[in-house]
């Protein structure tokens, strides 16, 4: 039975409407469907991250420049989820935790998601390519690239340091905003980048922990079913430590104040602990993994927060591109960053 004939009977035998009115039902399930496709949640975590890059660059965009910037990365983001659901399709249909996904379900056929995550790919590179320079676009044609052929492709299903690697797709959004606007790299935004790398292993591995069997059944090797939960737990608290580290760095190299620092000491003393009883337990407690990755998310949104509305009107020097060269930074407050940030708090379960 194809996606047609389950949305023809979803709208003309459990409605018990119309036909021209079953059939709006139905496209609107449809739009919904694809929606899911493109996992919306990671997508608001890519557009946040990206935006903080953006904000916080030297140089300033329009603002109708600067919106496109974010409509393609946006859409970059959901081609990388698209692409990877085609993919993954076959896993996905045995795991528990995404058998309800729009492929397995029969809702959406692999071909449909393969078109939709090349046509917005293709989209999302041309776009921020043509509306601001060909470094950002290259930037997001390598991340989706990395995202799907060299994480879901190759390391997902082979190695247990999938995460590690494959991490480096989603900590580059922070760049993406970056060149976006200036047209290179800088330290700044490789130091978000380095923040994003190492939270990741940690916040996956923490929900990794509660959906071993789901990753056994599908022949994932997560890093719980390769090397066993104890194993996990002692990888999760030394890449806690590194990232607690790491996430000083921004203070500690004078483009944030002494208030993001504090921010980041605080929130990191908490990730330290939770990862802590993790260890301690030797990945055997399932409510303390929960509650790390849970407070993973949160702990990932304030850095970013307090680093969007740090020093607001003011400003800080220092060597900030790749080629060495001394700019001057006028870090603003971006409005609509704040609003949107905050649906990076719907980002309440893994997709990994």
């Amino acid at each position: 039975m194809d996606a047609k004939t389950i949305d023809n009977q979803f709208a003309g035998e459990h409605t018990g409407i119309g036909s021209d009115a079953g059939s709006s039902v139905a496209r609107g399930w449809r739009i919904v469907e694809f929606l899911t496709l493109t996992k919306p949640r990671i997508m608001a975590l890519a557009v946040f991250t990206a935006l903080v890059g953006l904000s916080r660059a030297p140089d300033r965009l329009d603002p109708l420049t600067a919106l496109a910037a974010v409509v393609a990365i946006a859409a970059g983001a959901a081609a990388a989820g698209a692409l990877n659901m085609w993919y993954d399709a076959d896993i996905d249909a045995v795991m528990t935790r995404t058998a309800m996904r729009p492929i397995p379900r029969g809702r959406v056929s692999r071909f449909e998601a393969l078109v939709v995550g090349l046509v917005l790919g293709i989209f999302a590179v041309t776009v921020l390519a043509l509306a601001t320079n060909l470094a950002a676009g290259a930037l997001l044609a390598c991340t989706i690239v990395f995202y799907v052929v060299v994480y879901t492709a190759w390391l997902k299903r082979t190695t247990p340091q999938n995460i590690v690697i494959g991490g480096a797709a989603g900590a580059l959004p922070p760049a993406i905003g970056w060149a976006a606007a200036t047209g290179d790299v800088g330290i700044e935004p490789l130091t978000l980048f380095l923040i994003i790398f190492l939270w990741t292993p940690p916040h996956f591995w923490a929900l990794a922990l509660n959906r071993t069997s789901d990753y056994a059944r599908a022949g994932v090797p997560m890093l719980p079913v390769v090397a066993g939960r104890a194993a996990t737990a002692r990888q999760i608290l030394i890449y806690s430590r590194l990232l607690v580290l790491a996430s000083e760095l921004p203070w500690l190299l004078g483009f944030a104040s002494a208030m993001y620092g504090a921010i980041a000491a605080f929130c990191g003393a908490i990730f330290l602990l939770l990862a802590g009883r993790i260890s301690r337990s030797a990945g055997a407690d399932r409510r303390a993994a929960h509650r790390l990755f849970i407070f993973s998310i949160f702990y990932l949104f304030a850095l970013f927060a307090a680093l969007l509305i740090d020093h607001r009107g003011g400003s800080s020097t220092m060597r900030s591109s790749l080629g060495g060269s001394t700019a001057r930074w006028a870090h603003e407050l971006h409005p609509g960053a704040v609003r949107g940030a905050h649906s990076l708090n719907n980002f309440s379960r893994g997709e990994v």
